[in-house]
């Protein structure tokens, strides 16, 4: 049965709020975005997430980690995108978050060329500002990509979006609000694909609304996350980008140097270390069983596995 927009709009509003770690992530700061609240006491890791699942979910992790070390940890989760939290990194808001290796890079740098994992991490590490730091880089990678349902590729024999450029003025395109302005985001695709879109319609990032609309017809394209198990299930296709509009997304701890004693350091790379793409896939699609798990168990059931815990 299709599910509405309607529908699901509560429901995003419910998980959010449950997986907010204490406080309403929809409540103050900029644009319906929770405030990070001050800065932690010096003896305490302020750990914070973005406001979709699987940032939430590897904050988790970083923080069960991190306690079971002995570490002195507070979460600040769902704070919002990049726009919001890069800020409260930079004036101590919050200590530590996860983040994406090329997606980030484009935020300190508009300009940046790179697009291959190692190169990308590189340019990263010597552009953060300071006191942030990035620890090592994991295998796992998720990518926003422009996904389309099968009946939309096989309509215009579109398996790229080379190939879905032709037509992108019949389309309606949908993700989250910044991605209308983000370099790799519709600017990104125009300028090297030639696509523009027949309309823009801001949903959530890669969650409920935008899986609704593209279900349902409301929108033909979608920015959606790699390691979202929807993707596969309902038989949608990740279009190709062979002009690498999207460059590497490893996910990388981002962390305030002044937080990062020896013990972080070892905890977060040794994270980094076990995660891999079809393990963020896995979790992924174990949090989406929300009958039977929550963020906080399957970030528990992973840390013990590795031995993290």
């Amino acid at each position: 049965m299709k599910r509405t927009l309607a529908a699901l709009t509560g429901l995003l509003a419910l998980g959010l709020t449950a997986c907010g770690g204490g406080g309403d992530p929809l409540a103050g700061g900029p644009s319906g975005s929770p405030d990070a609240g001050p800065p932690a006491a010096a003896d305490v890791i302020k750990v914070g997430s973005a406001n979709f699942t699987e940032s939430r979910l590897l904050a988790e992790i970083y923080a069960q980690a991190l306690e079971a070390k002995g570490a002195k940890v507070e979460r600040s989760f769902g704070i919002g995108s990049r726009e919001v939290y890069f800020p409260a990194l930079q004036d101590g808001s919050i200590d530590l978050i996860p983040e994406y290796t090329g997606n980030l890079l484009q935020e300190i740098d508009p300009q940046a060329t790179a697009t291959a994992s190692d190169q990308v991490y590189q340019e990263l590490t010597q552009k953060l500002p300071d006191p942030l730091i990035v620890l090592d880089q994991s295998k796992a990678e998720d990518k926003d990509a422009v996904v389309v349902t099968q009946e939309t590729a096989q309509r215009y024999n579109a398996r790229s979006l080379a190939d879905l450029a032709p037509h992108c003025g019949e389309l309606v395109f949908g993700g989250p609000p910044e991605f209308a302005e983000r370099p790799y985001g519709l600017p990104g695709i125009e300028r090297l694909y030639g696509c523009t879109f027949a309309d823009f319609r801001s949903l959530d990032a890669g969650g409920p609304l935008t899986v609704a609309a593209l279900t349902d017809g409301t929108i033909q394209a979608a920015d959606l996350f790699t390691t979202d198990p929807t993707i596969a299930d309902r038989g949608w296709v990740v279009l190709e980008d062979p002009k690498n509009n999207f460059a590497a997304q490893n996910v990388v701890p981002l962390v305030n140097e002044t937080k990062a004693n020896d013990q972080v350091r070892e905890t977060l790379n040794s994270i980094s270390a076990a995660l891999t793409t079809d393990g963020l896939l896995e979790l992924n699609r174990k949090v989406a069983d929300a009958a039977t798990n929550t963020v906080e168990s399957v970030a528990k059931e992973w840390v013990t596995a590795n031995n993290l815990g």
